[in-house]
């Protein structure tokens, strides 16, 4: 359920087909063949500061993934914290997650039915 090597992550960042903004985070999808979601997770200490803000916010991510697994669509996921990431309280930080999870699910299925662009091949 989760991304754990690089050249997962790395698949990701060069052929991402969904890319989603929210306060404080970014999410990049790719669509995969698994049949579930995974998650991977980013969160510098260049952008957030104190170990407890990063562990705060992965803990939160993960939930929030794993309460809506059966709803995600079959992509992998690099969420990447931004800076001021820290000062989003718990509410707030849920609620963008739902909001990106809502758009990944409605965005996805298009993605998947749509031809690759600019004559790039998507080998899924």
């Amino acid at each position: 359920m989760r991304l754990l090597n690089a050249g997962d992550f790395s698949h990701v960042f060069e052929q991402a087909d969904l890319k989603v903004h929210g306060k404080g985070m970014m999410a990049l999808a790719r669509l995969n063949s698994l049949g579930h979601p995974r998650i991977g997770l980013i969160v510098s200490k260049k952008n957030v500061k104190l170990a407890v803000d990063r562990n705060r916010f992965k803990r939160l991510v993960r939930e929030s993934v794993r309460l809506r697994q059966d709803r995600l669509p079959a992509v992998d996921i690099v969420i990447m914290a931004k800076r001021g990431a820290q000062e989003i309280d718990n509410e707030t930080l849920t609620r963008q997650l739902h909001g990106m999870w809502k758009r990944l699910q409605r965005e996805a299925p298009a993605v998947s039915t749509s031809p690759p662009s600019h004559g790039q091949t998507r080998d899924t």
